[in-house]
């Protein structure tokens, strides 16, 4: 007998693993996620008892005589799914829900492994829009009374008799530009127009390179690795060259005493993703760009906050550059996540692709 297939196709656009049992757990349906995560076709697995696919059988069992009586709306629990081919088992938090149909209940199973990415990137969506908010509240807070500051330091250097103490008002000067400057780049992306023209992604890696090679032009190596099918898209060019060139420069500064050795190395990777969710919304493609070097990795203590304004592992480092790459990536709709040990550090920027 084959399995049903038409009640069911819109299932297979899922890239979570889901199945739709009958009885007392018979297979009457697998998406392709979950032929992927089996490592079985469906129809192999159809008409086959699903619970014999857990290490542990009876919660499922229990699930189902739960789900087919109508005692729970959906139940949640975490499994080990065993796999065809692979001697570890896939961890798995399963949900299970009765369909419309008597006697028919369905079955999702999320890698647990993906949720905890679905969460990550959940918490640095809403921790960068604490961070925008905050920047801008502040930097206004700043910059009001900057500029009377700095006026009343020149009004008073103009009264002075002893011009030995003009030294003192130009210290207030000068700290009040430099404030007056970083205010400034933390307001940029606020400020600046978004202009929306059609974008080669690798022309803008291309203009990266060519600036990070020209800053630093001995004991570098920047790798290409483009795929060249990555249609052009509509984004702001300006912003994704200073988004990667950020994100690039300061791996290049990461990978100082490698560039003395003449061994540094930074890749610039870019791939198509299909059938991606990422900040709460799925996606048929996607662009993937990698920034990875070999050096010595981000420093334990800020993993988790370094796209955080004024958070640096440099030394005389403004901790600007990651927040303002973010900001960019963001505003096309798209994120960045990090990736660091010892000896690689992989920065992947995610945008939506039409």
């Amino acid at each position: 007998m084959n399995p049903p297939v038409s009640r069911f196709q819109a299932l297979d656009l899922l890239a979570t693993p889901v199945a739709v049992l009958q009885g007392q757990g018979r297979v009457r349906f697998v998406n392709a996620a979950l032929e992927d995560a089996l490592g079985m076709s469906r129809r192999t697995l159809f008409d086959t008892p699903m619970p014999d696919y857990f290490l542990d059988p009876q919660p499922l069992i229990s699930a189902l005589v739960g789900a087919q009586s109508n005692e729970f709306a959906a139940l949640r629990y975490e499994a080990q799914l065993r796999r065809m081919h692979h001697d570890d088992p896939l961890p798995v938090h399963v949900i299970v829900a009765p369909s419309d149909q008597a006697e028919e209940v369905i079955v999702e199973l999320l890698p647990v492994e993906q949720q905890t990415r679905q969460e990550r990137e959940e918490r640095l969506l809403d921790q960068a829009q604490a961070n925008k908010e905050l920047i801008r509240n502040l930097a206004h807070e700043i910059k009001n009374p900057l500029g009377g500051i700095r006026g009343s330091a020149q009004l008073l250097e103009m009264e002075l008799d002893n011009k030995d103490l003009t030294e003192y008002t130009q210290v207030i000067i000068h700290e009040a530009d430099r404030l007056q400057t970083l205010v400034d780049r933390l307001l940029a992306p606020h400020r600046r127009p978004h202009v929306v023209s059609d974008v080669n992604i690798h022309e803008v890696c291309e203009r990266v390179r060519a600036l990070i090679l020209a800053e630093f032009p001995k004991g570098l190596q920047v790798v290409r690795d483009y795929d060249i099918s990555i249609p052009d898209f509509r984004g702001d060019r300006e912003q994704l060259i200073q988004a990667v060139l950020n994100i690039s420069h300061n791996a290049a500064q990461a990978l100082q005493d490698r560039i003395a050795h003449g061994d540094a190395a930074i890749t610039l990777k870019s791939r198509i993703l299909r059938q991606v969710t990422f900040g709460k919304k799925r996606y048929r493609l996607a662009l993937e760009l990698h920034v990875v070097d070999n050096g010595p990795g981000v420093p334990d203590s800020i993993k988790d906050r370094i796209f955080f304004p004024l958070i640096s592992g440099r030394e005389g480092g403004s901790g600007l550059g990651l927040t303002l790459a973010q900001t960019f990536v963001q505003q096309h709709h798209g994120m960045i996540e990090c990736d660091s040990e010892p000896g690689r550090t992989d920065f992947k920027i995610l945008i939506p692709l039409p």
